[in-house]
């Protein structure tokens, strides 16, 4: 069985301490972040099913709602709200992130399990990302899973996948803050790779399908823990 690991970002101490205690007597192996700064580290090195947040992490912090506009927009991780907010305003504002679920404290623990187990669901069939690339003359959806590694070529990226080659007028740097840092990753100042289609790597090459794509000094860092 998956492990599904829980992000809490929750500043209050005693606040974190009774929800996590709920998510592990339900089975969550939980981490804990107490910032949007700590929550950020977490989401770059650990794959995470879930990320529950407050919205007030602290008096000169970024709030909870940054942050989930910050997932919604680079992370494809579900996340729900929990928080003592309960005003319209604050409300649609959480909302306009997209968020799986909205919990108010104090909490019913079968309330927050049963929104947790939801979003989790759901994130599963979610509708998988696409970016709009040029088939020849005609645009098209291309289905970011599909991608093998993105090499930039002048102006254009190019987007190489099993069946053919897409292009489209764009940067790496522009990419890389697109797709998702769970699944790519920048190896080559000319080259993003899916981090899942990897056959070999080592700290000048990796290997995708048949390709042999170039290791820079400068990312080699972030190969570290995959080979």
């Amino acid at each position: 069985m998956t492990e599904k690991k829980i992000l809490l970002v929750e500043d209050d101490f005693l606040n974190r301490r009774v929800t996590k205690k709920v998510l592990v007597e339900n089975g969550y192996v939980t981490l804990e972040a107490k910032n949007v700064r700590e929550a950020l580290d977490i989401l770059k090195k650990e794959t995470i099913s879930l990320v529950i947040l407050d919205i007030n992490l602290g008096e000169g912090e970024q709030d909870g709602i940054s942050l989930g506009a910050e997932i919604s927009n680079k992370y494809s991780v579900p996340f729900i709200y929990l928080t003592a907010y309960e005003s319209p305003e604050m409300i649609g504002k959480a909302v306009d992130t997209a968020p799986y679920s909205y919990l108010t404290k104090p909490f019913k623990n079968v309330d927050l399990i049963a929104s947790v187990e939801v979003a989790i669901r759901k994130a599963a069939v979610k509708h998988v990302p696409k970016i709009t690339v040029k088939d020849e003359h005609f645009k098209v959806e291309l289905r970011v899973d599909d991608i093998l590694f993105i090499e930039s070529d002048g102006n254009y990226l190019l987007f190489y996948t099993h069946e053919k080659v897409y292009k489209t007028r764009s940067t790496i740097k522009k990419i890389v803050e697109e797709l998702s840092p769970d699944v790519f990753i920048q190896t080559h100042r000319a080259y993003v790779v899916n981090k899942t289609k990897l056959t070999k790597l080592s700290k000048k090459h990796v290997m995708v399908s048949d390709k042999l794509i170039p290791v820079s000094e400068n990312y080699l860092h972030l190969l570290e823990g995959m080979g």
